[in-house]
């Protein structure tokens, strides 16, 4: 099995550096199933790629088992991607996969644009689970199948892909990923599963699991269904979700800032006059139930990529046993907010309040298009931290940020950058106004952007 990492981050070879391993040379790496070779296919200033090839031994495995029968060395494990690969990730490039770079620090941190070849990755499930692990996370995805037998072409296709990942992200996140979702394609482990399996689930999926749309699934596969297992990782997540969802208004409490922004966007909504709003990004719902106490929102929808915050808005929100003209009135969408999607469009107002902070600078423009191009609303509330204002929080150490989850926290000048360009692109008109106490000379704790469409 073969897995390939390039990059066109300048220079290159910094991929080196990365990994621990040199381009010039060829390494060799025993492991229990077999051998694990890395080498370089290309290494220049433009252009990096670094190949981990296994071996594995079918036979000698079977004979450390002492198993019987010819079904034990008649199978795929010595071919596709499996747990094998995921066992030489972090064997092979644990350094990497734990985010360090001795020689380069700080590039270990660092997006860097990455393409990642798997050959024969089992996908139980077809391109569609493909696309549901990795489209969340923000890859672009290309996928070929294969057929059983080039020579019997009547035998169909396999469930056999080979596959193509494409993301600018810190090559730790992206080993992280590959570590945890390529054993839940291949839905099999090549070994006992343990409690130190969870914990390895949870540190590897630090950040990104808990609001991962697939969670469960994810979550199952990767433990083998060993429902113990199972249920004490999924409460671990939920705890982990809740506590992220609620950091930064602990960071914030002194202040009421949420209280505030909510305020602050239905001022907005009432005065343009919307009756149709569409809040991207969600979260637990807390808009969406201010948007309900006013009869003047007529049709309010809630979209967010995570299917446990959409259930955890439906549980506060009483959907269930909310009256039925009421309930008529509201609906909640599963959606990323990356890709085109015709259920976004047609609304008067948009909001994505305290959301594109949490979106990877890489993937802000397909957003931009996604609401600005296609949906195009006649008014756009967006909000999010300044982060000027954040030496003003005493529970803040100097220089962290106010979320874990946040990829980034603008200034007012670079919020305002942004935000000009967006509204020159899609012709739009964009008002700026603060939210929160404002100081002299660092602003208020939140900026906000009106959006308005000049068609």
């Amino acid at each position: 099995m073969l897995l390939m990492i390039a990059t066109t981050h300048k220079p290159a070879t910094d991929l080196g550096y990365l990994l621990h391993k040199h381009p010039d040379k060829l390494q060799s790496f025993s492991l229990s199933f077999g051998q694990a070779h890395v080498f370089y296919p290309e290494a220049s200033i433009d252009s990096c790629i670094a190949a981990l090839l296994l071996d594995v031994d079918p036979v000698g495995l079977v004979r450390k088992k002492g198993s019987q029968g010819l079904e034990q060395y008649v199978n795929d494990r010595p071919y596709v991607a499996s747990s094998f690969l995921s066992v030489a990730i972090a064997q092979v490039f644990g350094s990497a996969l734990a985010g360090r770079c001795k020689d380069k620090p700080e590039l270990a941190q660092t997006p860097i644009p990455l393409v990642v070849k798997l050959t024969t990755v089992p996908s139980r499930g077809g391109e569609a689970l493909l696309q549901s692990l990795f489209a969340p996370l923000g890859y672009i995805i290309k996928c070929d199948r294969t057929i059983l037998d080039d020579k019997f072409p009547q035998w169909g296709e396999s469930y056999y892909y080979n596959v193509e990942l494409h993301h600018t992200i810190p090559l730790q996140e992206l080993l992280s990923h590959l570590y945890v979702l390529i054993p839940v394609l291949d839905d099999e482990k090549h070994y006992w599963v343990g409690e130190d399996e969870v914990d390895k689930l949870l540190r590897h999926g630090e950040g990104w699991l808990a609001k991962h749309p697939e969670q469960n699934l994810i979550t199952k596969r990767y433990l083998k269904r060993f429902g113990r297992l199972v249920r004490s990782a999924l409460t671990q997540l939920v705890e982990d979700n809740i506590d992220t969802t609620e950091q930064e208004e602990i960071v914030e409490e002194r202040l009421s800032l949420n209280q505030q922004r909510l305020a602050a966007v239905l001022a907005v909504l009432k005065q343009c006059g919307a009756a149709k709003v569409i809040d991207l990004g969600c979260g637990e719902g807390k808009l969406l139930k201010e948007l309900l106490l006013d009869k003047s929102f007529t049709e309010i929808v809630g979209v967010d990529v995570s299917s446990r915050a959409l259930e955890i808005a439906s549980e506060r929100l009483h959907l269930e046993r909310m009256p039925s003209m009421q309930r008529d009135r509201i609906k909640l969408l599963q959606g990323s907010l990356t890709y085109r999607d015709k259920r976004l469009y047609g609304y008067d107002a948009a909001t994505v309040v305290e959301v594109i902070e949490h979106l990877d600078i890489a993937r802000l423009a397909a957003f931009e298009r996604v609401l600005f191009e296609f949906a195009k609303p006649n008014t756009v509330v967006v909000t999010t931290p300044n982060v000027e204002y954040n030496i003003k929080f005493e529970s803040l150490p100097a220089g962290k940020l106010r979320h874990k989850d946040h990829r980034f926290e603008w200034t007012r000048l670079e919020f305002q950058q942004w935000a000009n360009k967006v509204a020159e692109n899609f012709s739009y008109t964009v008002q700026f106004l603060p939210i929160g106490d404002e100081d002299s000379e660092v602003g208020s704790p939140t900026q906000m952007a009106v959006f308005s469409s000049k068609k």
